[in-house]
């Protein structure tokens, strides 16, 4: 669709840096056309706030019009009911039934009652809680969700917000109360145009935009013997949510502007008395030629334009960070190792390491050359080798503890790949939303393909883990590729379990289902499990282990005194400051749209894989370098180091996640508070676990590179 607008390679880069809702639709796959009349089914969903992380069902809110059940045109659709929804959609929190609203393509309505609604006391304070922490409603038709539409600062362009709100409130300027007022008329607004091809030809329409204006009609209007207001246009009384204590709320109550009896309290919730809703809704159709159908989203995006600069700001900033640091790296392996290589180790070299093992295992020393008061008796043996040893440097003389297997060696291994299963799941993920086939026409899709690829990639994570695990000297690969089949999804199932007990309690729709949880166990169980055995065969009888370019002694070498940089903890905090300055300028975006902003969608994907190869670049030279430091420091622990200092930098994700929720968020309540900081800490464990392995796998070749290329005599 917008090939057209660039050509060659450059256009193509910048096609897929920019990675819009253009490129979200394949020409002639997908387009719904409508004849003339034709009945155009509405959808309503979900309701959901910033300020809160529990969404509820539209359906389901006390104060709504319930589905009378009647068969609607368009699909065989009854009213309420259910429509299909993928994986994706139910994690989500998604559930999306048919109204009652008829829109007939072309046809306007200028007013229709839709019902009347009971409310009582107890439903009247839960809906005040949703108006007041700002909850906005979502409504489907065509898979385009009903949209607020604002104009840009300089007035030259319109740009929609997804959602509507469900209300809002006033103070008193007498008394300073606040007041509550439900939208219960709702104008809709479908923009159409002619359909592309014979369906054009025709006289079909495609839907091409989708407004909602709601508005607040107190009783205190005059309407039409139908109970529509005469006047939409000008309402001179707002519906407010107020029931008279004790008796049932009349529309002849006093009304002073703001209030009926403004200085009354209302009773508790079980005092008798209801509230009666009428809810009415206009429909008009505009043709729109402005628009065509395969950039139909583009005005869900016009607004967050003016972050692309940010964006190009955030790439420059990491390609200078990955600079530095690869001039670090290219100087480290050029210069100094190439030089170390040339040299080689000698026998004599040999010999006087083995007497520097063989010392009291209390004795400490600050590197190789050091002398303490024990130092005298090996003087004279180190001066007969003719100073070889003093040209030597220290990592040099690890060649015999450096590839000694690790502590706990059989938990790294499940750890490196169940890394690598969540590499190839983002990488998947981050692709597909970059070649636009993720996008929100795509409704969960992004849960539900990172689920698919997440159990595909069982096969790289079992392959992955026997090949670490062999290199190890392990021999049951059966009881390994357990572990990583059941340790990192087994924690991950457990922790959504409980934390989806509290939403249960909510009535919240992003509770999961009872079924959901079985299919996502019967997946988990019956598909991945057999996917990482497989892989994990491949990788422990086929591939086999890495081979180490050199022998490890009997005897484990002292470590000296480690400065206090060098040391496991400071070392990784200040290693993953680096490759979080990397990511630190696109992650505002991301936790802006998943947090802060839930009616806007993250579209940019182009960037953020850009942002993504320059931050798997930089983890792993940082890890090179530390661990370079480390083993020039005679500290051969090397494994597990490099695996934490890959993922260090989800410790200052975290830290960030802790500053966002208190100076940029407006999270009230337990429940929410609780989701977000428990799905900040999954997502840094899951990030963390995923950088870790890139650490670890690139400081891994490192070593085996470097220690292949020297000689021992």
């Amino acid at each position: 669709m917008i090939g057209t607008r660039k050509t060659g390679l450059r256009g193509l880069f910048l096609l897929l840096l920019a990675s819009s809702s253009t490129a979200f639709y394949i020409p002639g796959w997908s387009i719904k056309t409508y004849k003339d009349g034709e009945l155009v089914p509405l959808m309503v969903n979900k309701v959901y706030s910033d300020n809160t992380q529990l969404q509820y069902a539209y359906n389901d809110l006390p104060f709504t019009c319930s589905p009378t059940g009647n068969h609607k045109a368009g699909g065989g659709l009854l009213s309420g009911q259910s429509v299909p929804l993928n994986l994706g959609e139910v994690l989500r929190g998604d559930r999306i039934i048919t109204s009652d609203m008829e829109l007939a393509m072309a046809k306007d309505t200028p007013c229709t009652l839709l019902c009347n609604k009971e409310l009582s006391r107890r439903d009247m304070r839960w809906t005040k809680e949703l108006i007041r922490d700002g909850y906005v409603a979502e409504w489907i038709v065509d898979n385009l969700p009903g949209a607020t539409s604002f104009v840009t600062a300089d007035k030259t362009r319109k740009y929609y917000a997804a959602g509507f709100k469900l209300g809002y409130t006033e103070a008193s300027p007498k008394t300073g109360k606040l007041h509550y007022y439900l939208n219960n008329h709702h104008t809709i607004v479908i923009r159409y145009r002619r359909a592309p091809g014979r369906a054009g030809d025709r006289g079909e329409k495609v839907v091409v935009g989708f407004e909602v204006y709601p508005k607040s009609v107190g009783n205190g209007n005059k309407k039409d013997s139908a109970g529509c207001p005469v006047d939409i246009q000008n309402v001179d009384q707002p519906f407010e949510l107020y029931i008279a204590p004790n008796k049932t709320t009349d529309a002849s109550l006093k009304y002073d502007g703001l209030s009926y009896h403004p200085h009354e309290v209302e009773d508790d919730d079980n005092s008798p008395g209801s509230l009666n809703i009428p809810y009415t809704y206009s429909v008009y159709f505009r043709e729109d030629e402005s628009i065509e159908w395969g950039h139909r989203w583009d005005l869900y995006f016009v607004n967050q334009e003016e972050g692309t600069r940010i964006h190009w700001m955030a790439i420059i900033n990491s390609l200078i960070i990955c600079g530095l640091l690869t001039g670090i790296v290219m100087i480290i392996l050029a210069r100094t190792i190439h030089s170390d290589i040339n040299k080689g180790i000698s026998a004599e070299e040999g010999k006087a390491r083995g007497k520097r093992a063989a010392r009291p295992k209390g004795e400490q020393t600050t590197g190789l050359l050091s002398q303490g008061p024990d130092d005298k008796n090996d003087e004279d043996d180190l001066s007969d080798e003719g100073g070889a040893l003093e040209e030597a440097t220290g990592w040099k003389l690890l060649h015999g503890d450096v590839f000694r297997k690790p502590a706990l060696g059989t938990l790294l291994a499940p750890l490196v790949g169940s890394g690598m299963q969540l590499f190839f799941m983002a990488i998947g993920l981050v692709l597909l939303g970059a070649l636009g086939v993720l996008n929100p026409s795509f409704r969960g899709g992004f849960i539900s393909v990172g689920v698919g690829l997440f159990i595909f990639a069982g096969l790289f994570s079992g392959y992955f883990s026997a090949r670490v695990f062999k290199s190890f000297d392990g021999a049951d690969h059966r009881a390994n590729a357990l572990v990583t089949a059941l340790l990192f999804p087994g924690l991950t199932f457990g922790l959504v379990f409980i934390l989806n007990l509290f939403v249960w309690a909510q009535a919240s729709s992003t509770a999961i289902p009872f079924g959901t949880l079985v299919a996502i166990l019967v997946l988990w169980l019956c598909v991945q499990v057999p996917l990482v055995y497989a892989g994990s065969h491949y990788g422990f009888h086929k591939a086999g282990a890495w081979e180490h370019p050199t022998k490890t002694t009997t005897i484990p070498r002292q470590v000296p005194r480690q400065a206090w940089y060098s040391k496991s903890i400071q070392a990784v905090l200040l290693a993953g400051l680096i490759p979080f300055a990397v990511i630190f300028i696109e992650l505002l975006f991301v936790f802006q749209s998943i947090w802060q902003d839930k009616s806007s969608y993250y579209y940019v994907f182009g960037f953020l894989a850009v942002v993504l190869a320059i931050l798997m670049v930089t983890i792993a030279e940082v890890t090179i370098v530390t661990i370079y430091a480390q083993l020039c420091a005679e500290n051969y622990h090397w494994w597990w180091q490099s695996f934490f200092v890959g993922g260090g930098s989800a410790f200052w994700v975290f830290l960030y996640s802790i500053w966002y929720y208190f100076f940029k968020l407006h999270i009230s309540g337990f429940v929410s508070s609780m989701l977000f900081f428990a799905y900040s800490f999954m997502a840094c464990c899951v990030y963390g676990l995923l950088t870790g392995t890139i650490g670890f796998l690139s400081a891994y070749a490192f070593v085996r590179k470097i220690y292949s290329a020297i000689k021992v005599d």
